[in-house]
């Protein structure tokens, strides 16, 4: 099931918002949905970072470089 969702936004970002939607075929609200899409997984990953990053600590991974160094 969908629902719809009705935002204000200010004349600037209707302006970057249609070029977007011009530039690249894409309906304005396809472009919003993608741009939502993508905000709430980067704050999902913010919140998971910030949970687990003591346990990296107390196991000496203090940096990004010293997981993808464990990692890789």
């Amino acid at each position: 099931m969908k629902s719809t969702l009705s935002i204000r936004i200010d004349k600037e970002l209707n302006q970057l918002l249609e070029k977007a939607a011009k530039r690249t075929g894409r309906p304005k609200s396809e472009l919003v949905r993608d741009a939502l899409r993508r905000q709430l997984s980067i704050e999902s990953f913010q919140q998971i970072r910030n949970r687990i990053l003591p346990f990296a600590e107390s196991q000496g991974l203090l940096t990004d470089e010293d997981i993808w160094r464990e990692i890789s």
